[in-house]
Order: C-alpha cells, then structure tokens, then sequence
C-alpha cells in the first residue's frame, strides 16, 4: 500500500514537472465584445492578476469527492507553477505590468508558447477553485440560469449529461467548460492542455461560467483511471451560486 502511494505521488510529481514545461469589456475578445453590444458594465469587475491568490477554503474541504492530498499537490505544486512561470513569461515578453489576464488571452497568439500555456493554467485555475465549494450545497442553478439551460438544452440533465461527456471524451489532458459567447447563447464545449475560451487561437470561443479541470493530476490520486466517476462526483461541489453570478454578468 506504500508504495502504491509512493507511485501516485511520484507520477503526480512528474506531471507537475511538466506543468511548468474579467477584465474591461474592450479587452474581451472582440467577438464578443462586438457581438453583445448591450453586454453590462458589471462584467468588467472580472480582472485576474498573475499571483496566485489564497484558496477560499481548506484543503480538506472538498472530501470525500476530491481528497485532501490531491487539493494540495493541485493547488500548492501545479497551480502555483503555472503562475511563477506567467509571471517570468510576463517580464521576458515585456508585457506591462497590471495587464489584467483577461486581456493578454484575448490577445495570445501574439505571445510565446509559454504565455499561452501558464497563463492558460493560471486563469483556468483561479476560476475552478471558484466554481467549488464543499459538498452539500444546491445541486443545481435557480433563476434565470436555470431557465437558459433549460431552454438551451431541453432540460437540466441533458445539460449535465453533456457537460460529462464534454470531460469525459477529452482526448488526453483539458477542460470542459460551460460558456456564454455570441448572441448569448450557452453552450458546453472543451479544450485541450491549458487553453481555454477567452484565447484568440481558440477552436470554441466564449465566456466561461463554469471550467472542469480533467488533467489527471486533478483526480489521480482518487479515482485513477476512473475520470467518468470524477466528472459525476464533481457535480456535487459546484458552486452555483458563483456560477449563476458569471451567468447575471453577461446576460
């Protein structure tokens, strides 16, 4: 049984090595921006920096559906790499200081691979941490949320359906997100690596309301190679409240 353990933390180790391998409205994509003309005000209170900021809980609070060791390598080792090397991508690339993130990914093709990766890491991270919170909460949205997924697509389940496979069907290391983009249409999608929505280079583009991280240094240690059991426990700890506040932003 130790060394079982002692492998999990050496393979969580390793991926960590490699890990290291919103914001004014103009500076969303234009796209968006020119899409949702009537988009409020209120969207621009969304501005990520490059340090990482503190967990808003313990790492014990996600249990039993994300283990206590797993929340720390996540947050303490991958998360925190992905901001270090933003931050000496950001000097070396001479990207002015208090550029909001938001900005720089709206912009990303025109930066190294080392800008898009960790700063794709670093924001997709500081929003998950966001969008958890402990288990037992609201298992789902109310409002004028709900009543878009519904509307979008056909009912609750179906979305979540969606969302799961989204996750499940990622070949290799991502995200599955659920996004407001265009015309304010909802739609659940994914993408590879670090990347997420708010890129320019993005396949799929959008506002993210809410990200699933499916590398598998997010539920190794747990559920091995079991992600469909991860991404079905996760719906557990969806911080609905957070999300529905994203969703008010821009609708």
């Amino acid at each position: 049984m130790q060394h079982d353990k002692n492998s999990r933390r050496r393979f969580i180790g390793n991926t960590a090595k490699a890990g290291l391998a919103l914001t004014t409205l103009s500076s969303l994509p234009a796209y968006l921006s020119a899409n949702v003309a009537d988009m409020p005000a209120s969207a621009s209170d969304d501005k990520t920096g490059f340090d990482q900021t503190p967990l808003p809980y313990a790492y014990t609070a996600l249990e039993p559906i994300v283990d206590a060791e797993t929340m720390e390598l996540h947050y303490s080792k991958h998360a925190a790499a992905y901001s270090e090397n933003l931050k000496e991508a950001a000097v070396a690339e001479k990207i002015e200081a208090g550029t909001s993130l938001e900005n720089v990914l709206a912009k990303v093709s025109k930066y190294s691979a080392k800008v898009r990766n960790n700063g794709g890491g670093h924001y997709n991270h500081e929003l998950f941490w966001k969008t958890m919170k402990a288990p037992g909460g609201a298992e789902k949205p109310s409002g004028e949320l709900l009543a878009a997924i519904e509307k979008e697509f056909k009912s609750f389940d179906a979305f979540q359906t969606l969302f799961n496979d989204a996750g499940k069907n990622r070949f290799g290391s991502g995200w599955a997100w659920l996004i407001i983009g265009a015309g304010k249409k909802l739609s659940v999608v994914s993408t590879a690596n670090q990347d997420n929505p708010l890129m320019d280079i993005s396949d799929v583009k959008g506002y993210p309301l809410l990200g699933l991280d499916v590398w598998e240094h997010a539920y190794y240690l747990k559920y091995q190679n079991r992600r469909p059991e991860y991404l079905t426990a996760w719906r557990k700890e969806v911080n609905w409240d957070f999300v529905q506040a994203r969703f008010e932003k821009m609708a």
